[in-house]
């Protein structure tokens, strides 16, 4: 009793010494309006109120001092304010409106988003890697987006006008240096990596970030998953072969892995052929990521590799004894990336990569065995100093080592301003230093958007890009100078009810690229550094989910005018890879009676240029328009069984990529040629997926 009378006489005689004091003061809009039911606290205490309908408040503390005010109210960027509690006077809070990330605008021009969770996304994950025609390949489906050329004689990407090295694939914004599987002789290839294992893609077309550099036409950054929840396996029997996929998941950690085994051998016996495989194409690949979630920061670690070997054999004009063509290749990719924050506001991103690849070629009696060590070290800090303010600053270096080694160092900084929901600007710089050339580049790289209405928007896009070319041999030596691209970029994007309309104008100007004689770049010995070209055109993306129920489609155009004067070039002129017209349409329908989803992809695209020697001029003929219709159909057997069904080309048509001439002409004086066509005229899949996991509604559908 003596004590608690003693604890009660000391707390009256510390506030009769020290006394508590008053805090008021009010809270107002930046129109001038009071805010009511603001929070106000000071700082680390629990002393402070709520704002009162004419947005006054007020509350008494025993701190004295200086103190930190905090003022948050929903809607309003958050307000500090540093007093002192003796001064005794009125506190007066002007608070700003902070931008909603559901409502306002975003930088759209050249960059187009697959993911779940970004309102301007054009794509999904689910609708990359379920399009008919695509058979499970992300880069497949990305071609039926606007920019790309539906080259699918050879499964790389081909963005406005540039050919495929222009453009570069990224995982978790580390550097991909073989993404694509090693393949011959006009059979198509496929990306190494399994959707099973990403959440997401960025796909930028022209314009995109400082961060990134060495692509002159595209980027692609793919988005591995985060922590998984729950355990979960996959068992995958297909017609071309069998795989394995599952997670496991700790408190805050978990492990992917994915395995894959393909052998078209008997798939062959079944499906005639063009080409005479004397080795049908055979792969073995395995990937496998895990991640750790930190208290502040996220780690991810992926190790992926594939072995891969086909042979074949066949007659045409230039070799009518035959050639005989084998390949085999061994890549392993690995990297790390870190994403987590630091003091003061501060976040990082950073990360390492490393790459091997080994092809042995073979062709007739030429061999090589080619070698290759690829390294990238990146860092990227970021700090927002407020709703309308952020900056990125970062570094990263290339490392390459084959017969010569070289080096890229780059670094770079951006900051993005925004004013409200409605403006958003961001300007950049890369600087970078190319030591195989000896060579100096300064980069800059400049974007807007402004929203027009509730839903819809203008964006423009500005860059200059540099990227070395490869011409598998030390550059020093060749006095030639890293190739150059200029990009300007208009877009206007209205989207509204799970509909969306996308419209895009480019120009691009190249600058500096590398001239050489002789039919390849490793077997000539005269380079030069004056060749240009330049690229313009217009693109249109529709896309409606709502018209039809259980049914959405999406359109793509894309109109091109290409031309350049490049590598072995005689004049400026359309390069191959490069149609005027590429035209495609895909569509998904979910028939619920039935439980399955059809799926269908049609594509058109106007000729190829191509030269021929019975006529003059240089790349002076076209091939006809190519047409493809694919189809597909995934049963739901039971929620967690499905039956997949793909079929491409389904119509039969005999498309023609291009002509081999013979290297004289025969007793008529004609040259004589074959043509350049598919392996097959149809692919047809059959796949049954089995999933095993705690969700017995969970499958496989997503990643088909």
């Amino acid at each position: 009793m003596k004590q608690s009378i003693t604890l009660l006489f000391l707390l009256l005689l510390h506030s009769i010494v020290y006394g508590s004091s008053s805090i008021n003061g009010k809270i107002t809009s930046h129109k001038g309006k009071p805010i009511s039911g603001a929070n106000v606290m000071i700082e680390n205490s629990y002393d402070g109120s709520i704002s009162n309908i004419d947005g006054t408040f007020s509350f008494t503390t025993d701190l004295t001092g200086q103190q930190l005010l905090v003022v948050s109210f929903m809607g309003y960027e958050t307000s500090y304010l540093s007093f002192n509690i003796s001064e005794n006077t009125p506190i007066n809070i002007i608070m700003k409106p902070s931008y909603n990330n559901l409502s306002s605008v975003e930088i759209t021009a050249g960059s187009m988003n697959a993911s779940s969770n970004n309102k301007t996304a054009v794509l999904t994950p689910m609708d990359i890697v379920t399009t008919a025609g695509a058979v499970g390949d992300v880069f497949g489906a990305l071609q039926r987006l606007p920019g790309t050329s539906q080259n699918t004689s050879d499964g790389r990407l081909f963005v406005r006008g540039g050919d495929a090295r222009e453009s570069q694939i990224f995982i978790d914004g580390q550097r991909v240096f073989q993404p694509f599987l090693s393949t011959v002789g006009n059979t198509p290839t496929r990306g190494r990596y399994s959707p099973f294992l990403f959440k997401g893609v960025n796909f930028s077309t022209g314009g995109y970030d400082a961060e990134f550099g060495q692509a002159l036409s595209a980027i692609v950054n793919l988005n591995s998953n985060d922590v998984a929840e729950k355990d979960e396996l996959n068992v995958s029997v297909m017609s071309v072969g069998g795989g394995l996929a599952g997670t496991k998941a700790w408190k805050k950690s978990s492990l992917t892995f994915n395995s894959q085994y393909f052998n078209l051998a008997p798939y062959n016996e079944v499906i005639s052929q063009r080409i005479n495989f004397t080795k049908p194409f055979e792969l073995f690949s395995g990937e496998a990521i895990y991640r750790n979630q930190f208290k502040k920061g996220l780690l991810k670690t992926y190790l992926g590799g594939t072995f891969s070997e086909m042979a074949l054999f066949n007659k045409n004009v230039v070799f009518p004894d035959g050639e005989t063509i084998e390949n085999k290749n061994t890549n392993i990719y690995a990297n790390t990336t870190y994403k987590g924050k630091l003091g003061k506001g501060w976040k990082v991103r950073t990360g390492a990569a490393i790459s091997y690849d080994n092809t042995d070629f073979r062709f007739n009696d030429f061999n090589t065995d080619n070698e290759v060590f690829d390294g990238h070290l990146k860092a990227n800090f970021n700090k927002r100093f407020s709703n309308y303010l952020q900056m990125n600053i970062g570094a990263e270096q290339f490392l390459t080592s084959n017969d010569n080694s070289s080096t890229i160092s780059s670094t770079w900084s951006d900051g993005t301003y925004r004013i409200g929901n409605y403006f958003i600007a961001k300007l950049g710089v890369r600087f970078g230093y190319f030591d195989a050339v000896n060579e100096h580049s300064i980069q800059p790289r400049a974007s807007l958007a402004i929203k027009a209405s509730k839903s819809s928007q203008f964006s423009l896009a500005y860059g200059e890009f540099a990227q070395l070319f490869n011409a598998n041999r030390s550059l020093e030596p060749l006095n030639i100078s890293s190739e150059k691209a200029t990009h300007y970029v208009a877009n206007y994007t209205f989207k509204q009810n799970e509909r969306m309309l996308r419209a895009e104008i480019f120009h691009k100007q190249y600058d500096d690229l590398v001239r050489f004689d002789g039919n390849s770049s490793f077997e000539s010995t005269n380079f030069t550094s004056d060749g240009f070209g330049k690229t313009s055109g217009a693109e249109l993306f529709w896309r409606d989910k709502r018209s039809i129920k259980n049914l959405e489609y999406w359109v793509t155009y894309s109109y091109l005018d290409n031309k350049r004067f490049s590598e072995n070039f005689s004049q400026e002129a359309t390069p191959s890879f490069g149609a005027k017209h590429n035209f495609s349409v895909v569509t998904k329908l979910w028939v619920e009676k039935w439980k399955t989803q059809i799926g269908a992809s049609w594509g058109t695209s106007s000729g190829r240029t191509f030269t021929n020697p019975n006529q003059t001029g240089f790349l002076n003929n076209k091939t006809d328009w190519t047409n493809a219709l694919n189809l597909n159909l995934a049963y739901l057997i039971s929620p967690q069984k499905i039956l997949f069904v793909s079929a491409s080309n389904v119509l039969g048509g005999n498309d023609v990529f291009g002509y081999r001439y013979a290297n004289a002409p025969d007793a008529t004086g004609t040259f004589q040629r074959d043509a350049i066509r598919p392996p097959a005229g149809q692919f047809i899949f059959v796949g049954f997926f089995w999933t095993f996991s705690e969700d017995k509604s969970k499958n496989m559908l997503e990643q088909l």
